[in-house]
């Protein structure tokens, strides 16, 4: 961001930090003080610039809490995998802040991103225990079934229109047509943030397709960084298609092997709803800069289409939630009425206003409403048993 001119500029900085801290307050379910009376319970993990501390963990199975504290100098996510599937995930931790993450493990070896994806991983032991064999009670897989196989009809359309926008918007940019190229990467983008609940369990193929150029050590200039938002930054910051023929045909093959993935992956429920969760989080902690659509300001329309993604899960576990907690299922009702009404505010002609032109308290206020939708969809995942 530009240095600012003094006197306007401290004014205006004041506020762009002071909307950028009402987002975090709101986006985190507690506070900094909060995190630090959690520690005693949790496995506390340091995120510096190179690296995790302590870099291998072990801790019992079952359910697991854990503290990320920041003291990175930029924002970061911290991941467990098993291979390159996701088991949890917690994105948008910004520099000296922290954010606990909960998860169900069972016995084996995992590993843990630190920071910049070239930092190197590390390693989580899961040892067996009496605990998490008690705390295996929890709703059968059957109780599921049709929601499941529901949800892969929707993956499998997803994937569909993802192949069919990628294809188009790859056919524009190697064809030097830009404003074409432009017009196609928001439908592009839409059609994987529909999808993201679960095509992000796939570490590999997410980083490959939708990272950040934040998440790399040499930012837009790391040989690395590559998917929609390195088109997105040629076509909308450098303003041209030269040399993203390249990127956009990684990008066409990198959805083809997605595809088939989502194709041969038996969902678990608990991702189903983790996932919704864990991506309207994201949205919520987004701090100034560090905007998923940055360059081309449609963020606003990415939202929208995870919120779609998010609801079909919500209604598609309906049935089994509201006999496990009715309430709770008119709570999220009135989640997404909410955040409805404010993003209809936001409509322009078939689409959004450019997300830049929100004002830091509207885009507070928005955030503080994705950030409750996520807590009562954790709350959810732990009134079916799936935390």
């Amino acid at each position: 961001m530009p240095r600012l001119i003094i006197r306007v500029g401290l004014g205006a900085a004041a506020l762009l930090l002071l909307g950028a801290g009402i987002a975090f307050y709101y986006a985190s379910q507690f506070s900094n003080q909060a995190h630090r009376d959690a520690a005693g319970n949790a496995t506390v993990v340091t995120i510096t610039g190179r690296n995790c501390d302590p870099n291998e963990l072990t801790v019992p199975a079952g359910r697991a809490a854990f503290l990320i504290v920041n003291k990175s100098d930029r924002a970061v996510e911290w991941e467990i995998l098993d291979g390159v599937m996701v088991v949890e995930e917690r994105e948008n931790i910004a520099p000296g802040f922290s954010q606990t993450l909960n998860a169900r493990l069972e016995p084996g070896e995992y590993q843990i991103t630190c920071g910049l994806l070239s930092n190197p991983r590390g390693k989580l032991i899961v040892t067996p225990s009496a605990a998490a064999s008690a705390d295996a009670a929890r709703p059968q897989l059957t109780a599921f079934i049709g929601a499941l196989a529901e949800y892969k009809l929707f993956l499998a359309a997803g994937t569909n229109d993802l192949v069919q926008a990628t294809g188009d918007l790859a056919d524009a940019v190697k064809s030097g047509n830009l404003d074409e190229a432009k017009r196609l990467y928001e439908p592009a983008r839409a059609a994987y943030a529909r999808i993201a609940p679960v095509s992000e369990v796939f570490s590999d193929l997410d980083t490959a397709i939708d990272a950040r150029a934040d998440y790399f050590e040499k930012r837009e200039a790391d040989p690395a960084f590559g998917g929609l938002h390195r088109l997105e930054y040629g076509l909308f910051a450098e303003n041209s298609t030269q040399g993203l023929a390249p990127v956009a045909d990684k990008l066409v093959a990198d959805v083809a092997t997605l595809q088939g993935r989502i194709h041969d992956l038996r969902v678990p429920p608990e991702k189903m709803i983790g996932g919704a969760a864990s991506l309207v989080s994201r949205f919520a902690t987004e701090g100034a800069g560090q905007e998923e659509d940055r360059y081309a300001h449609t963020d606003l329309a990415s939202f929208s289409a995870n919120l779609v993604g998010v609801r079909k899960i919500v209604d598609l576990m309906r049935p089994v939630a509201l006999k496990a907690n009715g309430g709770l299922m008119g709570t999220i009702d009135n989640d997404f009425a909410a955040i409805g009404k404010t993003m209809d505010a936001y409509r322009q002609g078939d689409g959004f206003i450019a997300y830049d032109k929100l004002g830091e308290g509207d885009k507070a206020a928005l955030k503080k409403q994705a950030a409750q939708l996520a807590a009562d969809l954790e709350k959810l995942r732990d009134s079916l048993g799936l935390s």
